[in-house]
């Protein structure tokens, strides 16, 4: 089989790459700048103009990790339009063209924002969840996921799509990484009272999904949401976190009310939020439909990214 998957210089494309060449799978990788490598790669950028007939010859199933990602202090005139530029309009570019060029089937790497930013307390979110995106990046998604049915119905075009939610693993950025930095220097958190329900994922757990889904036959047009089928609260991950580094968690115990308070008097209230809030996804029918379980546990994971992180800062 060969694939072409891009936003291969990124975190979830890079692992992607990584398992599908040990799986004996020829892959093509698109890239905005040059890199060296050890596979082929196309310089592409994704927008509503890119020309693909020249890299979807004899191409089976494209994979699209690429992405405008969430931008801290966003200094964009129009933050929608700039992610619907890359997410929604480059998305479906590429989609019509590769249905054009006689691709078979094109996995979508969306996001779990299209359902929303929160769960009720044992209300996961399945598939059919009302949509609810809350930003822009999560709305640009959403309003691609619709495109993709539609090429679908003109095309035949086999669509998958896959909502993950948070995404962790070796080289993992933002919040998670700001996570691991506080547990690395003992910081007091006030986190300890918090018992929320997150889900999360394993990078190398996703890529393995993405990977499955090229090929399974009851994959096709189907959406799919995946998470290490293990949901934690904060302070656990925290805690999770200090145990691989074999360092002391330093949580304190502080009401959620005063911390979702205290946060909204200071603006901050949507990260208090995420913080404390739950966030749930029922993948049982992934696991059933695609009879597919997680490579790594939640545990195993978290592991492996604390081992990448503290290497790192060893580093030369």
């Amino acid at each position: 089989m060969k694939i072409l998957i891009t936003g291969v210089s990124g975190l979830v494309g890079a692992s992607v790459v990584r398992l599908a060449l040990t799986r004996n799978m020829e892959v093509l990788g698109q890239v905005r700048n040059h890199v060296v490598s050890d596979f082929p790669t196309c310089r592409k950028d994704i927008s509503a103009d890119t020309q693909w007939d020249d890299v979807l010859l004899n191409i089976d199933c494209v994979v699209h990790c690429a992405a405008r990602v969430h931008q801290m202090n966003d200094r964009s005139e129009d933050p929608l339009e700039a992610f619907r530029t890359v997410n929604t309009h480059g998305t479906l570019n590429l989609a019509r063209q590769a249905a054009a060029a006689g691709v078979k089937r094109f996995i979508f790497v969306s996001s779990v924002k299209v359902n929303g930013e929160c769960t009720q307390p044992n209300q996961p979110f399945v598939p059919l969840t009302e949509h609810i995106p809350a930003d822009p990046y999560g709305i640009s998604k959403y309003e691609a996921e619709q495109g993709l049915k539609a090429i679908q119905a003109q095309t035949g075009l086999e669509v998958v799509i896959i909502r993950p939610p948070l995404v962790y693993g070796p080289g993992v950025k933002a919040n998670f990484l700001s996570m691991m930095n506080w547990v690395e220097k003992a910081i007091p958190l006030p986190l300890g009272s918090v018992n929320n329900r997150r889900s999360l994922v394993y990078l190398d757990n996703l890529a393995d999904l993405i990977l499955v889904c090229c090929q399974h036959p009851k994959a096709a047009g189907r959406t799919f949401l995946v998470s290490d089928n293990r949901d934690v609260s904060t302070s656990a991950l925290l805690q999770q976190i200090a145990r691989a580094m074999n360092k002391p968690s330093r949580l304190i115990s502080v009401p959620t009310s005063w911390l979702v308070a205290a946060a909204t008097l200071i603006g901050k209230k949507a990260i208090a939020q995420r913080v404390c809030g739950n966030l749930q996804l029922d993948i049982v029918e992934t696991m059933h439909l695609l009879d597919w379980t997680p490579l790594y546990s939640f545990e195993e994971g978290i592991q492996l990214t604390v081992d990448d992180y503290l290497l790192s800062k060893t580093a030369p």
